[in-house]
């Protein structure tokens, strides 16, 4: 399946795509492009959106895309459950809600900064969530 975001990714929009290789569909496929194509280029290549306003998955309340991805899928990993926080902390700017959101913000952005490309950021991004996920 395909799946589609906003370019220049970070926290949720790597988080997401890890979640999903692992949990949801191991075959899956991201695609980056700018904020204001998402939806469309969502219809014409049958992609689903995720971590853009008005689509299923996306922000709630004090929840990030992470945390909505993990309610639909019905995913029960205590590790995931550890990470939830400190991914929802760094993401949403409350890092004091885990001791590990403002690490994870700081190296995300210096990802962010060093990588201009959003394929090689996902493919880095995703070591980092590996051991993120080995550690808790």
């Amino acid at each position: 399946m395909k799946w589609i975001t906003r370019e220049r990714p970070k926290i949720d929009r790597i988080a997401c795509p890890w979640l999903i290789k692992h949990f949801v569909d191991k075959d899956a496929e991201f695609i980056y492009v700018p904020f204001s194509q998402v939806i469309d280029k969502a219809s014409e290549l049958t992609a689903i959106p995720f971590d853009v306003p008005d689509v299923e998955l996306t922000h709630y309340g004090d929840q990030c895309t992470f945390d909505c991805i993990i309610k639909k899928y019905n995913i029960e990993d205590p590790a995931v459950t550890i990470m939830a926080v400190i991914i929802r902390g760094a993401d949403t700017d409350r890092h004091e809600i885990a001791g590990e959101a403002a690490g994870l913000w700081a190296i995300s952005a210096g990802l962010a900064h060093n990588i201009t490309n959003d394929q090689q950021l996902l493919e880095t991004g995703m070591i980092i969530y590996d051991a993120l996920y080995s550690w808790a």
